[in-house]
Order: C-alpha cells, then sequence, then structure tokens
C-alpha cells in the first residue's frame, strides 16, 4: 500500500474517533511540551496513552547482512498505557501497560491485520501486560526519568501451526531511561531514550536468555504552542543466545486537540540491520492527560 496513502486512512480513523468542544480549543497552557515521557504525573493525576504500530516487511536481512526479498509480513500492535501520580513529592508514578496483536503472512496487503482473525495466514489476541512504575531517580533533575516493566506474556506458543508469530512467549524485565532538554527558545526540544531488556524464562522463545540495548534520539521543532514536529534515528542491539539488531528512521508530528487530548503520527523506515526483517512502520497514537 502507498505510504502516503495509510497515513491519511490512519490519521482518518483516529481524528474521527475523538470528538472535543470548543470550550477545550481554548487552551491554557499546552502540554504537548512540557509533558514529556521524562516527566512525572503530581499525585492524582492520570496519563492514558492509545498507540498503534503497523509494521509491513517484505525483505529479510540475514546474519551476514545480505538482503533477502521474500512475502510481506505484517504485525500490528495496540498499546494502552495507563499511569497515575501517587506520591506527595511528584516523583513516583505507577501503571499498567497492556498489548494486543494482529498478524498476517504469506504475501497479504498490510491493511489485512485489520481483519483480526485466526487462520493459517492470521493469528491475534492480547499477548502481554506488565505492571510498571515510573520514578524520578534524583530529586534537583525532573527531566531525567526511569520506567520499570515486569511483562507477561498471556500466550503459549509464539507460532501456530501455520507459521504466523504472534508474540515471544519469554518474560521481560525492562527498563527505560528518559531525558529531554529544551533549548532556550523553546521552539526545539531534545529528547533521549535507552530502552533495555533482560527475557528469561521460556527455553522455546528466541528471546530467551537475551539482551536488548535500544537507543533513541528525537529532535522536536514547535511551529506553535500546540502543535510538533520532529524527526528521530532508532538503534536496537540483541545480544545473548540469538543476536539481532537493526536501525530505523523516522518522522511525525503531535497535535493538541484539546486540553486533555493529544495525537500523534509517526513514520519509521528500517534501513539496515542483522538477523531481522526490513520495512516500514505506521504509527498513531492518542494520549489523554488528566492534570491539576
Amino acid at each position: 500500500m502507498n505510504s502516503t496513502k495509510l497515513l491519511l486512512f490512519l490519521a482518518m480513523i483516529c481524528i474521527s474517533s475523538v470528538s472535543f468542544s470548543q470550550d477545550d480549543i481554548a487552551l491554557s497552557k499546552s502540554n504537548i511540551q512540557s509533558y514529556t515521557p521524562s516527566k512525572l504525573l503530581k499525585k492524582g493525576e492520570l496519563d492514558v496513552k492509545w498507540f498503534n504500530n503497523l509494521y509491513t516487511e517484505t525483505k529479510f536481512v540475514d546474519g551476514n547482512g545480505t538482503s533477502i526479498s521474500k512475502l510481506r509480513e505484517n504485525y500490528f500492535t495496540t498499546s494502552l498505557d495507563i499511569f497515575t501520580g501517587v506520591s506527595e513529592n511528584n516523583r513516583l508514578n505507577i501503571g499498567l501497560l497492556l498489548e494486543y496483536r494482529s498478524n498476517t503472512i504469506g504475501g497479504r496487503k498490510a491493511l489485512s491485520v485489520f481483519s483480526l482473525e485466526s487462520s493459517n495466514s492470521g493469528r491475534k489476541g492480547l499477548s502481554s501486560f506488565a505492571p510498571a512504575i515510573k520514578f524520578q531517580p534524583f530529586k534537583n533533575v525532573s527531566n531525567f526519568s526511569v520506567q520499570t516493566a515486569f511483562h507477561i506474556p498471556l500466550i503459549s506458543k509464539e507460532s501456530n501451526n501455520y507459521g504466523v508469530y504472534l508474540d515471544q512467549t519469554a518474560y521481560t524485565f525492562q527498563n527505560r531511561f528518559f531525558y529531554d532538554y529544551t533549548f532556550s527558545s523553546n521552539k526545539w526540544q531534545l529528547f533521549t531514550e535507552l530502552n533495555t531488556e533482560y527475557n528469561f524464562g521460556a527455553d522455546t522463545s528466541f528471546a530467551n536468555k537475551t539482551f536488548v540495548f535500544a537507543p533513541g534520539i528525537f529532535m522536536s521543532y514547535f511551529p506553535s504552542d500546540r502543535s510538533t514536529i520532529l524527526g528521530f534515528v532508532q538503534h536496537s542491539q540483541r545480544i545473548g543466545d540469538f543476536k539481532q539488531n537493526y536501525t530505523a528512521l523516522g518522522f511525525g508530528g503531535k497535535y493538541q486537540l484539546s486540553k486533555k487530548m493529544n495525537l500523534e503520527i509517526l513514520y519509521s523506515k528500517f534501513v539496515s540491520g542483522e538477523s531481522t526483517g526490513l520495512g516500514q512502520s505506521f504509527n498513531l497514537g492518542l494520549r489523554y492527560l488528566l492534570t491539576k
């Protein structure tokens, strides 16, 4: 499917699902810039993020870096992240992460994942959940935070009898380190993330006894207080019993629909890797912020 058409399709789905009044548009202060992933919530505040990722690939890169064409495979993940502030000093949040997946293989079109079927070329289901905490380790550094989560698989087999992969069955102990810096003009903001994972507990999983290190750098420009455009580069390196890596480049934007609702649209292209697929991803998210 044409990339531009797919982005427009996802945007229409999202916008059609959100309604907001004229009162909401009269914003007292934008949260696009102030509530980055590094920012913790105050006690009683709520942050709900619904994020959708559609990844589609037509190439595979082996361990020697050789690219091989293949029938199209499609992987859709919709996640729901819920956090709330629980401490008087605004340095601790608790949350829950949920992931639902729908995947198709055999050369089917990218949007076939939305058929949500279980067949010889498709598979779907709630694949994992994770209790999580987010904390600010240094009292005087409010723009640095750590998110720790323990992902518990809800499936017993990674692939069905037809070879359709859904998700890994290994447990994951994950730590994500967030830092952002806003330049003096308030028009530019640098955001960095380091994701680390240890996967264990399932000898039949490709991810078992592996470590993942995945840094990312995002540069945002704010043309207005309610919108931002951004570019980013991400890399993932898996080591251990199974070795794998990939690098992706992307761009996108965010827009504050109302005082409480933000819209996010991202596109990324996987440009290199080893023992992995090469493709592109289309991402769309809605974020609801209930702040004081």
